[in-house]
Formats: structure tokens, C-alpha cells, sequence
């Protein structure tokens, strides 16, 4: 044979060997779509399994039984999701109600501006101001966020009862994980930087996540704007997303404080966001959780898209975590460290 026709059987095998991939791939997809209802409730679990690991081995060294130990920080964590969804419910219920009020003020004040505008030869329709400029759609997009997590949360005991048993598995996991792998002998540290990785990545997260929300919603109550809670709970979920989830989560909040509380405090607010944000993601972020484990924006901005349309409104907060898996699995694998650099902000 040949050295052209060598090369040539090389290149066919490999445009077939790159089309099967891609057709196993597409065909994974679209049974882990069929298969949200059942999927996003164990991708909480795991979520949660987690975060709660780390307290869980921070137990042990002080001699506090593992199972003593579960249930206090399960019931700890229940005991908040269930205090901060009848709260953030309550806040929701409100502003859906408010929000014809809120519409209805600001058609007044473009008539206002549409009228001084109009006294200097400049004739803009208020309608079209209205239409490009509605707060029910800035502030809706909260409100069914938050809602379709609710909707989620309708499985709050399964999910429970799921991260329960992972969390008694957790210490045998590596060493299945080994096994599975055909390493009896433990020698596969990419399997133990890989867990360890996105252990801390989702605990360190997790921990500046609630002091962003804590930060929100303090700035916000000082101000004396409405529903203060409720932007801190989306400042504190949206800031899984890097880069854009925490202006995303300013919008609806500086929204309402232009009709509230005026254009001028709006403006303080957004800058309020803005030190918070620069603070929580340029300095405390990057102390804990070095620069390496960066995504570029595009691919942020991508995997906003990608896991939103897969899972919905638990994908797209969790969007970044999951590509961050993504991201340190493939930096442990010789094979598929270039799509790792492609990923990655530097």
C-alpha cells in the first residue's frame, strides 16, 4: 500500500470516527432533553452533595458522627430554602401584582419626557418609548426565573432524600471511581485533582455567591427600595454566571428604583452593583480561587444558551458550573486539553 493511500484510509477513518462522535453526542443530548423532569432534580442533588461535602469532613476532624452531622446541615439547609422561598414567594406574588402599577406609572413619565422633548423639535411617541422601555418585561424575566426554580423545588423531598445518600457515598466515591477505571492500585491522580477541583470550585462559589446576595440586598434595604430580598436572592443565584449574571441581576432592581426612588438613586445603585461586583469577582474571587480556572465570556455567554435550552431555568444557573466541570475534565485528559484552552480566558 501506497503512502497516499495510507494517508488517505488515515483521513477517512478519522471524518468517520469524527462523525460518530458527533452523532453519539447529538443522541446523548437529546435523551438528557427528554429526560429534564428527571435529570435537574439529580443535578441539584449533586449540587448541593457538594457544597455540603466540605462540612461534612470539617465534622469529623472535630469527632461529630457522620450521620449526626447530615442531618444537622440538611435540616440547617432546609430549614433555609424553605424560610427564603416563602419569603422570596410572598415578594414575587407582590410584584407580579405591582408590575401594571409600575407599567402604568412609567407611561406617565414618557408622556412627561415625550412632552419636554417634543418643546425642542424632537417628536418621539411615547407608545414606542413604552414598548422599547417596559419594566414587566426587565422585572418579569426575575419573576419567572424564579418561579421555574420554584417549580424545581416541587421535588424539594426527593431532592433531599437524594443528597442524603450521597453524601453517606461520598467517601467511597474516588475509590469506585478507581476501580471502575480499572486502577486498583490508586495510581489515576487526574481522578483525584478532578474531584478536589470541583469540590473547592463550587464550595468557593457557593460561599461568595451568599456574601454578593448579602451585600445586595443590605445596599438595597439602606436605600428603602422594595422587594430588597428578592434582589439579593437573584444577586446571590446569577452570580454563578461570571461576567454578565451580575448585570443581569442589577437590571430588574435598578429598574424599579428609577420609579421608586428616582433617576439619581437608580444611578447610585448601579454603581452600588457595580463595587460589589468588582470587589466579589476581581479580588475575593480570584485570592480563593486562582486565575486558572477562568472562561472566557463568550463561552460563558454560550453556555448560558446551551444549558438553558437543555434544562431551563436550573441549567442556566448552573451553566457555568457545569462547563466548569467540563472544563477541568478535559484539562486532566492529553486528548482533549485543546478544547480545554479554547474554553479557557487566557
Amino acid at each position: 500500500m501506497s503512502l497516499l493511500e495510507k494517508t488517505e484510509k488515515l483521513q477517512s477513518s478519522g471524518v468517520v470516527k469524527a462523525l460518530l462522535v458527533t452523532a453519539a453526542l447529538f443522541v446523548v443530548l437529546a435523551g438528557l432533553k427528554i429526560a429534564t423532569n428527571i435529570v435537574v432534580p439529580f443535578l441539584l442533588s449533586v449540587f448541593i452533595a457538594i457544597i455540603c461535602n466540605p462540612l461534612i469532613v470539617k465534622a469529623s476532624k472535630y469527632k461529630i458522627p457522620k450521620p449526626i452531622a447530615i442531618i444537622a446541615i440538611i435540616a440547617i439547609i432546609l430549614t433555609l430554602i424553605l424560610l427564603l422561598g416563602g419569603l422570596v414567594g410572598q415578594s414575587a406574588r407582590e410584584l407580579s401584582e405591582l408590575l401594571p402599577e409600575y407599567k402604568a406609572q412609567l407611561n406617565e413619565q414618557f408622556v412627561w419626557l415625550t412632552a419636554r422633548l417634543a418643546e425642542y423639535n424632537i417628536q418621539i411617541s411615547s407608545d414606542l418609548l413604552v414598548e422599547y422601555f417596559d419594566p414587566s418585561a426587565a422585572m418579569g424575566v426575575a419573576a419567572s426565573m424564579l418561579s421555574g426554580l420554584g417549580g424545581v423545588m416541587a421535588n424539594l423531598l426527593l431532592i433531599i432524600i437524594t443528597v442524603i445518600f450521597m453524601l453517606f457515598e461520598a467517601p467511597s466515591l474516588p475509590r469506585k471511581i478507581h476501580h471502575a477505571l480499572d486502577d486498583p492500585d490508586m495510581k489515576l491522580n487526574q481522578i483525584d485533582r478532578f474531584l478536589e477541583s470541583v469540590n473547592n470550585y463550587l464550595a468557593i462559589k457557593t460561599l461568595v455567591s451568599i456574601a454578593t446576595g448579602i451585600c445586595v440586598s443590605f445596599m438595597l434595604w439602606l436605600f428603602g427600595l422594595e422587594f430588597y430580598l428578592l434582589w439579593g436572592v437573584l444577586a446571590f443565584l446569577l452570580n454563578y454566571i461570571p461576567n454578565i449574571g451580575s448585570m443581569i441581576a442589577a437590571i430588574p432592581a435598578v429598574t424599579l428604583a428609577v420609579l421608586q426612588l428616582g433617576i439619581g438613586s437608580a444611578g447610585a445603585i448601579g454603581l452600588g452593583y457595580i463595587t460589589i461586583n468588582m470587589i466579589m469577582g476581581n479580588v475575593i474571587e480570584p485570592r480563593y480561587l486562582g486565575k486558572g480556572l477562568g472562561l472566557s465570556t463568550l463561552v460563558v455567554f454560550l453556555s448560558l444558551i446551551f444549558w438553558g435550552w437543555l434544562f431551563g431555568t436550573v441549567g442556566m444557573l448552573l451553566s457555568v458550573p457545569l462547563t466548569m466541570i467540563i472544563k477541568i475534565a478535559l484539562e486532566e485528559s492529553k486528548e482533549g486539553r485543546w478544547f480545554s484552552v479554547l474554553l479557557s480566558n487566557d
